[in-house]
């Protein structure tokens, strides 16, 4: 199973965080991506539902499992692609209930193994997250190592890490 190293963090200057990882990753456009996650009731994990608004993109049905602590955590994961995820989310929602729905503007840079997503979540305002995607023989110490050099690089303070989904903080305001 593959195996990430994450940080989520809240963005106070959306503007110049990204203009700092477009400086890192050389003036890279990044790719800009309208998605619709839809979550589940899971007894195991998270479960969600990923749809590419705009585009004729596969949607992504995502399991992922990891602790909702502040700072560098693993996270495992396994994605199925689908062309058809109204079906897919009719039976998903028969089945285990819809826990909450997330709309976001996801812009995605590359930076080395490193995806950073600047989002701006609707309802949540503008976040990161930063995802090492490891390889089979890199140590999560190693991950850890790379995520936190790369949120000082970002200037992002610690003050600014969020624990937990999106989703969480979503409904949580909602409550």
């Amino acid at each position: 199973m593959p195996k990430n190293v994450e940080i989520k963090a809240s963005l106070s200057d959306f503007g110049k965080t990204f203009a700092i990882a477009q400086k890192l990753c050389n003036g890279q456009e990044p790719k800009i991506m309208k998605q619709c996650d839809t979550f589940f009731k899971s007894p195991n994990g998270r479960l969600k539902l990923r749809e590419f608004i705009g585009t004729d993109s596969p949607a992504e049905l995502i399991f992922y499992d990891r602790p909702d602590s502040e700072g560098p955590k693993v996270s495992t994961f396994v994605k199925t692609e689908t062309t058809d995820p109204s079906n897919l989310k009719s039976a998903l929602e028969k089945s285990m209930e819809i826990k909450g729905i997330l709309s976001k503007t996801r812009y995605l840079f590359m930076y080395g193994q490193t995806r950073i997503h600047l989002d701006h979540v609707e309802g949540l305002g503008d976040n990161m997250e930063l995802e090492v995607c490891l390889n089979d023989n890199q140590a999560v110490e190693e991950g850890n190592a790379i995520a936190e050099e790369l949120m000082k690089k970002l200037e992002i303070p610690n003050t600014a890490l969020i624990q937990g989904a999106y989703i969480d903080k979503l409904l949580a305001k909602t409550a």
